[in-house]
C-alpha cells in the first residue's frame, strides 16, 4: 500500500468531518438541508426498511444515480441506471453537446418484486427509457422505450393499472400496458384540467402517491405574482376532479423557495417529504420534513408548510454516509461517485498502468475543458468543502492541460499547462456560451495568474475550497510543489448556477486534455476531500 501525503488542512477538516460530515447530528436528530449537494428532481420510494432515491445528472455519465438509505438522512450510492446514452453523436460531443439535456426527472417505483425507472431525455428523439432490476445494487437492465413524458410520475394503482402523470403547464394522465411495454391503446389518455386562474406560470414536477382510497398528486407551482411553492392535488378518482392546496411555501434559511419532490412513509406509518431547494451555485439540495396532516392535507414540516431546521430522524443508529468522498485510486475500478463529462473514451484512462494511481491520457485535441468529455467530477457540498489532488505531470506533452476546477457553465480552473519551455501553472475564470444543438459557440476565458514552475517539476498539488454559505458562493484556489507549503491564488472565483448553460450545481472537476496532439498523460495519486460546517481553516497552513 503506497503512502499518501495528506496536508494539514485536509487532515484537520477530515477529523472535523467525522463529527459533522452529514446532516445527521449524532443524537437522533438531523439538520436541514438533509444533503447539502446537488440532487435535483428526487423521487423516493421505500421497499421494506430501505429507502431508494433517484436524481438527475443530465450530460454526466454514468447517469441516473440511484442511492439508498435506512433513515432518509444518510445516503450511499447503489447504482446508475445506465453507463451511457447513444441516441445521437452529441453524447460523444460530436456535432454539438448535450449540456443541460440528457437524463431528467426520473420516476422510480417498485411493483410485484421488481424496480422500475422511467426517464425521457429533454432532447431529440424525445423518447423515454424504461429500466428494470430485481436489486438496484446489482445494476439495471434496459427494457424498452416509451413516449416522452415531461417531469413524469410513474404510478402503479391498486387495481393493477399503471399510469404516467406528466406535463408542464397542463398535466396529463396516460395509461400504460401492465408491463410498461407501451401506451395502452384503449386506456385512459386525458388532461387532468388542474390549472386555475392562480396557476398562470410554472406548473410541473409530477409525483403521485395513493393513501387509502385517496390519490395525492404533487406539483410545483410558480405563479407570476407569487413565490414558488409545492402544491398537492387530491381526489378519490385518479381521473379527478381534484382539489388543490398549497402544502409548502418556504424560502428556508433565506435561500430560494423549496419545491419539487415527493412524500414517502416509514415502517412506523409516518410520512416524510423529500423536496429540494435551489441553493444557488451548489445546485438543488434536498430537504427532509415530517408530514403534518391537517384536514387530510399532507402539510410539509408544520401546519403552515415550513421546513424544520432540526427534526427527529425517521430511524436512529445508522452509520453516517455522504454522497461525496475521497479516493486514493487503489482499486481497479472507479468509485461510483465519479462521473464523466458526456460519454467517455474508456481507452484513455487506466487504474492498472500504474497501480494505486489514476492515469488520464489525452485524446482528440480540443479547445477547452468544455470540449473535453474525459473530464471526471464529483459534487461539491455546503456549507464549505475542500478538494485536493496530487498530479504527476512528468509525461505531459506540449499543449496538454491538466488540473482541478470548480466546474460549471461558469468555471474557476487551476491548470498545469505544458509547453516547450516546461510547465506553466495558470489560474483562470471561464464561461461557455452555446449555439444550436448546444454547440459550443464561445468560451470566454479570463486569466488571473500565471506561474512558471521549475524545469524539473514532477509532482504538483492542487486544491479548491468552495464556500456555499448564503451570499458567498466563492471558490478559492491553491497550489503546492511539496504538499505542505501552499500558495493561495488571489481573487476568489464567484460561482454561479445558470440554467441556460449547464443547469447543474458546481462540481469538483479533474481534467486532462490536449490542445495540439494526443499522447501525453498525467497520473493522479489521490483525490482528498473534506466538508466542514464553518469557515475554511486556511490559516493553519
Amino acid at each position: 500500500m503506497k503512502k499518501k501525503k495528506i496536508s494539514l488542512v485536509i487532515l484537520l477538516l477530515g477529523i472535523l468531518s467525522i463529527c459533522v460530515n452529514a446532516a445527521d447530528n449524532g443524537n437522533g436528530t438531523y439538520t436541514n438541508p438533509v444533503i447539502w449537494a446537488d440532487l435535483p428532481d428526487p423521487d423516493v420510494i421505500r421497499v421494506g426498511d430501505t429507502f431508494y432515491m433517484v436524481s438527475t445528472t443530465m450530460h454526466l455519465m454514468p447517469g441516473g444515480p440511484v442511492m439508498k438509505s435506512k433513515d432518509l438522512v444518510n445516503w450511499e450510492m447503489s447504482s446508475y441506471l445506465f453507463d451511457s446514452i447513444t441516441d445521437n453523436s452529441r453524447y460523444y460531443m460530436e456535432e454539438g453537446t448535450v449540456y443541460s439535456l440528457g437524463q431528467w426527472a426520473t420516476a422510480l417505483q417498485y411493483h410485484d418484486g421488481k424496480f422500475y425507472a422511467y426517464f425521457s431525455p429533454n432532447d431529440a428523439p424525445y423518447r423515454g427509457f424504461v429500466y428494470t432490476t430485481d436489486d438496484p445494487d446489482k445494476g439495471w437492465t434496459f427494457q424498452n422505450r416509451l413516449p416522452h413524458y415531461h417531469d413524469c410520475a410513474l404510478f402503479f394503482d391498486t387495481d393493477g393499472r399503471v399510469y404516467t402523470i406528466s406535463g408542464s403547464g397542463e398535466i396529463w394522465l396516460n395509461e400504460l400496458e401492465a408491463d410498461l411495454s407501451d401506451e395502452k391503446a384503449d386506456g385512459v389518455h386525458m388532461a387532468l384540467n388542474l390549472r386555475d386562474a392562480e396557476e398562470n406560470a410554472l406548473h410541473e414536477g409530477s409525483r403521485m402517491v395513493k393513501i387509502g382510497d385517496t390519490y395525492y398528486l404533487f406539483i410545483i407551482s410558480w405563479p407570476s405574482d407569487k413565490p414558488r411553492r409545492q402544491l398537492c392535488y387530491r381526489s378519490k378518482n385518479i381521473q379527478g376532479p381534484y382539489e388543490k392546496h398549497v402544502i409548502l411555501e418556504d424560502n428556508y434559511k433565506g435561500f430560494p423557495y423549496v419545491a419539487q419532490g415527493t412524500i414517502v412513509d416509514d415502517t412506523d406509518g409516518n410520512w416524510w417529504a423529500f423536496i429540494f431547494q435551489d441553493r444557488n451555485a451548489i445546485g438543488r439540495v434536498p430537504t427532509l420534513s415530517p408530514i403534518v396532516w391537517v384536514d387530510g392535507w399532507p402539510m410539509v414540516g408544520s401546519p403552515e408548510g415550513k421546513v424544520p431546521e432540526v427534526a427527529q430522524k425517521p430511524a436512529d443508529g445508522q452509520p453516517v454516509a455522504s454522497v461525496v468522498h475521497s479516493d486514493d485510486f487503489d482499486g481497479e475500478a472507479f468509485d461510483r461517485l465519479w462521473e464523466w463529462n458526456h460519454n467517455p473514451d474508456n481507452s484513455l484512462w487506466s487504474m492498472s498502468d500504474r497501480p494505486g494511481w489514476l492515469r488520464l491520457r489525452t485524446g482528440k485535441p480540443v479547445e477547452s475543458i468544455y470540449h473535453a468529455r474525459n473530464t471526471l467530477s464529483q459534487r461539491m457540498e455546503g456549507p464549505v468543502c475542500t478538494g485536493e489532488i496530487k498530479l504527476d505531470v512528468s509525461h505531459m506533452a506540449d499543449g496538454d492541460v491538466a488540473g482541478l476546477g470548480a466546474f460549471n457553465g461558469h468555471s474557476g480552473l487551476i491548470s498545469i499547462c505544458k509547453d516547450n519551455n516546461g510547465y506553466l501553472l495558470k489560474y483562470s475564470h471561464e464561461m461557455v456560451s452555446f449555439g444550436e444543438k448546444r454547440t459550443i459557440q464561445e468560451v470566454d476565458s479570463k486569466e488571473l495568474a500565471e506561474v512558471r514552475l521549475p524545469a524539473d517539476t514532477r509532482d504538483v498539488y492542487l486544491r479548491v475550497t468552495g464556500d456555499f454559505n448564503l451570499g458567498k458562493d466563492l471558490a478559492s484556489f491553491f497550489y503546492s510543489l511539496d504538499g505542505y507549503d501552499w500558495v493561495a491564488l488571489q481573487e476568489p472565483f464567484q460561482m454561479r448556477f445558470d440554467y441556460t448553460r449547464l443547469f447543474m450545481g458546481t462540481r469538483l472537476a479533474l481534467y486532462n486534455y490536449c490542445t495540439k496532439a494526443p499522447g501525453g498523460w498525467v497520473d493522479v495519486d489521490y483525490f482528498h476531500y473534506a466538508r466542514q460546517d464553518q469557515e475554511p481553516l486556511l490559516s493553519l497552513e
